[in-house]
């Protein structure tokens, strides 16, 4: 027991699940190393591929975990005036960085790398979540609308002469 007496030793309990907050911190923050892991190998011209695994069943039936890459859309840009602006998305959702600004201009491949690692020193240390629970709300509005699924279920409601479309009820 001699090394133990040189710990400091606690009681602590791990907690049961974090505050919401701290999940949308970390998955911003997940998001943002995934773009600067984009941008470091676009200015060095490599490719980055991120795996996910995904359960598909075969046409005997079986099951089976397939590794496929996943798709990571850059979110730099040129703006019309010709200048590498980077932007920072919560879901689909630009956040607002600043009032009425959304974009952050950038000199090259290599300051947009700088720029994401300062947005994620930024986002862990809680200085963003205002602008992530402001795009989280909108996020999560649009699935509480009432918007029909598939044209489909539009065009027969228009055609029945509703005005406007009902979705089925699961009973």
């Amino acid at each position: 027991m001699g090394n133990l007496d040189t710990l400091k030793l606690t009681d602590a309990t791990r907690p049961k699940n974090q505050p919401p907050v701290v999940n949308r911190r970390n998955k911003l923050s997940k998001k943002l190393w995934e773009q600067m892991e984009l941008a470091k190998a676009r200015n060095a011209g490599t490719n980055f591929t991120v795996k996910r695994f995904q359960t598909i069943k075969d046409l005997d039936g079986n099951v089976r975990s397939v590794e496929r890459a996943k798709r990571i859309k850059p979110w730099w840009f040129t703006s019309y005036s010709g200048t590498l602006c980077v932007q920072v998305f919560y879901g689909s959702k630009a956040l607002e960085l600043a009032s009425g600004k959304t974009a952050i201009e950038a000199r090259d491949l290599a300051h947009v790398v700088e720029i994401l690692g300062l947005i994620k020193h930024e986002v862990e240390l809680g200085t963003l979540d205002g602008a992530i629970e402001t795009a989280s709300h909108l996020l999560r509005s649009r699935f509480e609308m009432d918007i029909p699924k598939t044209r489909q279920t539009n065009q027969t409601s228009m055609v029945l002469g509703n005005s406007t479309p009902k979705l089925p009820s699961h009973k």
